[in-house]
């Protein structure tokens, strides 16, 4: 399905990474209407250190990344596939990517927040046996939120 997608781990400088999180953001800005701030101050990019963007040849065709959330979990972060490339597996080739790299690390568990305003990403971590878990840190209380959570085999 996604023979031609080649998974490259960096980090936040990277060009490409940052290219795609612009786009992610002005999705974002769309989709969240006034709520977008509150939701972009916890989308900080400076110190990420495990990102992976997928690249269909030399082009960026999606992004995601993981960072420490606590002892034995990482949160992932800044998932996006740009939309003429969606529905090609790419999202799920990422995810399985930063889960990879999240056990190498020593890590047990993946959580995330996405919005209910994104179906297809709610879709995305159903399909690779993600399961909602109560709002989480800076989200509870927050209605838009749902979070999900999976333990690594």
């Amino acid at each position: 399905m996604h023979h031609h997608i080649l998974l490259q781990r960096t980090d936040s400088t990277n060009p490409d990474f940052r290219t795609l999180v612009a786009a992610l953001d002005e999705d974002l800005a769309i989709r969240d209407g006034a709520e977008h701030s509150f939701f972009a101050q916890f989308n900080k990019i400076d110190l990420i250190k495990h990102v992976v963007v997928a690249y269909a040849g030399s082009e960026p065709v999606g992004c995601g990344a993981i960072k420490e959330y606590a002892p034995a979990t990482t949160e992932v972060k800044r998932m996006y596939v740009p939309p003429l490339h969606r529905g090609k597996s790419i999202a799920s080739a990422v995810l399985q990517e930063l889960e990879a790299w999240t056990k190498e690390l020593g890590y047990t568990t993946c959580i995330l927040e996405t919005g209910y305003k994104q179906p297809e990403a709610i879709r995305l971590y159903q399909k690779n046996h993600y399961h909602t878990i109560p709002n989480y840190g800076q989200y509870a209380g927050v209605e838009s939120s749902v979070c999900f959570e999976k333990v690594l085999g």
